[in-house]
């Protein structure tokens, strides 16, 4: 029987799903598969993380359940430790909490607080102490101000939790308060060692083992077996989107030219799309957007063949990374990448 690939995940849903409801078929498939981890993100449309880990809890029996992220920011911290531990004892320890900075913009549209790297690191320590049935009474700090927080004084539970790091504050919190670090997609090669080495360092400065951070990079697997307007889409129109989110911070972190980013930005076709690239761009339209984007900008991914995506995968491991998500594809699109990627993992 093959192994199980405990260092492969993929998201669920990626991008813009049709229905919600297809996660169920995703799941089964990735664990026919072998991969190791299914990821969860969330949108506030369909895509809200607490029901979606239900869901992959339902459909599966061995991989792992990893949000990646939800915000602390946006539940009462009670009822986001009591979501944790629901899904720990309903799965019998495969979930991990993973939150993130989110994308401010947003939560200032929303009027939801901004998040610091302060409070992502509280949220952690108070995490672990309800889970370990401490009641903590008169909370009063970057969390906020709460009477009384508590679950189950019987409660003796290890909970791992996951941060989507992307700046160098982020990276090293990871390294000392959380058991997944998950990079961002279009990392180049010298980023990712360069986070995986900021993760690691800061990890035995805390005093912990580096090699009990699992660090995951999160890598656009575009297989040239899908039709190439799919590919359009998952390639071309993933990057802009992220440039139209946070194109600075992703432009600063790879050290690419600024004035590239600066004509993406101007130009009035990008100007008049309204939402995501990726979500309502017309493949006309993406293919104008790749003339604006350099090809080393979109190099960081698996493309070609399978037996091309699934060593490319292999050299993300080899830059130092424990792990890879296997981005932007459904386990249907992954299949023969998988096991392309089995053969030279053999």
């Amino acid at each position: 029987m093959d192994r199980t690939l405990d260092e492969i995940g993929f998201y669920t849903l990626a991008g813009a799903p049709d229905s919600p409801a297809d996660l169920f078929d995703e799941v089964r498939e990735a664990e026919r598969l072998g991969l190791g981890a299914v990821f969860i993100s969330e949108r506030f449309n369909s895509k809200e993380a607490v029901t979606l880990s239900g869901a992959a809890a339902a459909c599966s029996e061995r991989m792992r359940i990893i949000t990646a992220a939800t915000n602390h920011n946006t539940r009462h911290p009670v009822v986001t430790a009591s979501y944790a531990s629901t899904m720990h004892l309903l799965t019998g320890a495969r979930f991990t909490l993973g939150i993130g900075r989110g994308i401010d913009p947003l939560f200032d549209a929303f009027g939801i607080p901004r998040i610091t790297t302060a409070q992502m690191e509280e949220f952690a320590s108070v995490m672990r102490r309800l889970w370990k049935g401490e009641a903590i009474v008169g909370y009063d700090g970057p969390l906020g101000t709460y009477p009384v927080l508590h679950l189950d004084r019987r409660f003796d539970l290890d909970i791992p939790l996951g941060l989507v790091a992307f700046g160098p504050q982020s990276l090293a919190l990871g390294g000392r308060a959380f058991d997944d670090v998950v990079l961002h997609t279009f990392f180049t090669d010298e980023t990712v060692e360069r986070c995986v080495r900021t993760v690691k360092r800061a990890a035995e400065e805390a005093g912990r083992d580096p090699a009990s951070v699992r660090v995951w990079t999160c890598f656009a697997t575009i297989g040239d077996h899908i039709p190439e307007d799919l590919r359009l889409k998952k390639s071309v129109g993933r990057l802009a989107t992220y440039l139209q989110g946070y194109g600075d911070l992703l432009v600063r972190t790879n050290g690419w030219d600024p004035a590239v980013l600066a004509r993406f930005r101007a130009d009035p076709l990008v100007q008049s799309i309204g939402g995501a690239v990726d979500a309502v761009a017309t493949t006309a339209q993406l293919e104008h957007v790749a003339e604006l984007l350099p090809d080393e900008w979109l190099a960081p991914s698996a493309t070609g063949s399978p037996q091309q995506c699934g060593s490319a995968v292999q050299g993300q491991l080899d830059l130092g990374a424990d792990a890879v998500i296997m981005h932007g594809a459904t386990p249907a699109e992954l299949a023969p990448i998988v096991a392309a990627y089995r053969d030279l993992s053999r």
